[in-house]
């Protein structure tokens, strides 16, 4: 096997694919090692942890057929180390990966690819297949991914859910304090219910590149694809079922407070500073005939904290919220303004853009 490719080229996706190597399971010793294919012209790098594979198609400028895996960290390590421009030059003789760039040489052990997993297929018969821009994509997995659990005792709750209702694919998350839900695209034809683990599409989100528009996205009934160019980015689906949140995500309320973003942040981390000791705990009051709305803190400790601003409110109210999960909620909302709203009744604050209708945000209030 030879290949001569630009040291940037070979740089940008040994990046992509060691991450998912250097990751893997240790009881695997040849998971930490990335799979270099050459055939017919067609150069790959490959790398799985058992869960997700990421498969990398490299421009090469002269190749000749072969297989070898490598150890991904020392050669990712080391062609990055190389100055740019540089045209890599990689031979194997044996199991021996030669490697030279110039005034730069290395000798790396290989290992045959007999023991390399096989990676399963998608099931072209049964797949679904959305396409949609790149922008788009960061900016709802991030509003969402954000909600997920991290409580592997509850599997379903550790993914994103990509569900279709009314022709319209949406994405969702919870981790049963908070729940957040994105209209991903408004009009879509083939039907979709499935729960993408939130590491793999955390991969995806840092595998985008700028030179990336769009991103497809293909499900069968066990596994998604993440398509972006010549990069593929395969994950297994969590096998659970995902709450039937719709139910739970109101209308109206009976408050509803239209705040600027920016500053509700501001005094939402202030607040925040004297709440780490009462269990983040801050107090949201409105004020409807002052138009007010008061953030507090108290902390034995360290002393309280009080800060309150203009806002468009149309009813008195107080609702107890853990600090944490109100910054996070105010830092994926987009919009200047923003809608505040919770009910006289105990129930979950409902936080949406003021203009835009597609992305819920909701947070269970703590006790008075």
């Amino acid at each position: 096997m030879e290949i001569e490719v630009l040291q940037e080229k070979l740089a940008r996706a040994l990046t992509v694919v060691s991450r998912v190597a250097m990751g893997a399971k240790a009881t695997l010793p040849i998971l930490s090692n990335v799979l270099i294919r050459v055939e017919g012209n067609k150069v790959s790098l490959t790398a799985t942890n058992l869960d997700m594979a990421v498969v990398d198609y490299v421009p090469v400028i002269s190749s000749k057929d072969g297989v070898i895996t490598v150890p991904a960290r020392i050669l990712a390590e080391f062609v990055q180390n190389l100055p740019k421009g540089e045209k890599v030059k990689i031979k194997v003789d044996g199991n021996k990966v030669k490697i030279k760039a110039g005034k730069y040489s290395s000798t790396i052990n290989g290992t045959p690819q007999d023991d390399f997993p096989e990676l399963p297929e998608i099931n072209k018969e049964k797949s679904v297949a959305y396409k949609m821009g790149v922008d788009e994509f960061k900016v709802g997995v991030s509003e969402v991914i954000v909600a997920a659990s991290g409580d592997t005792t509850r599997p379903a709750l550790t993914g994103v859910y990509f569900n279709t209702n009314e022709n319209v694919l949406y994405i969702a998350a919870t981790d049963g304090y908070r729940l957040a839900e994105k209209r991903f695209i408004k009009k879509v034809e083939s039907e979709v219910a499935a729960i993408v683990p939130t590491a793999s599409l955390q991969e995806v989100l840092k595998s985008i590149t700028d030179d990336i528009d769009e991103i497809e996205i293909i499900f069968d009934d066990t596994q998604v694809r993440f398509r972006l160019g010549e990069l593929e980015i395969t994950s297994k689906l969590i096998d659970g079922t995902f709450p039937d949140y719709r139910k739970l995500i109101p209308e109206n309320t009976d408050i509803q407070i239209i705040v600027d973003r920016a500053e509700l942040s501001r005094i939402v981390k202030m607040a925040a500073l004297f709440a780490r000791e009462s269990n983040r705990v801050i107090c949201c009051t409105a004020d409807a005939k002052k138009k007010v709305f008061t953030v507090s803190s108290i902390s034995n400790e360290v002393g309280e904290n009080e800060s309150e601003i203009d806002v468009e409110v149309n009813k008195d109210g107080s609702v107890k919220l853990d600090s944490r999960f109100l910054a996070d909620a105010l830092n994926v909302l987009d919009e200047d303004k923003i809608s505040f709203g919770f009910f006289l009744k105990p129930a979950p604050v409902l936080l949406t853009n003021e203009k835009s209708d597609d992305y819920r945000h909701m947070i269970t209030i703590l006790d008075n």
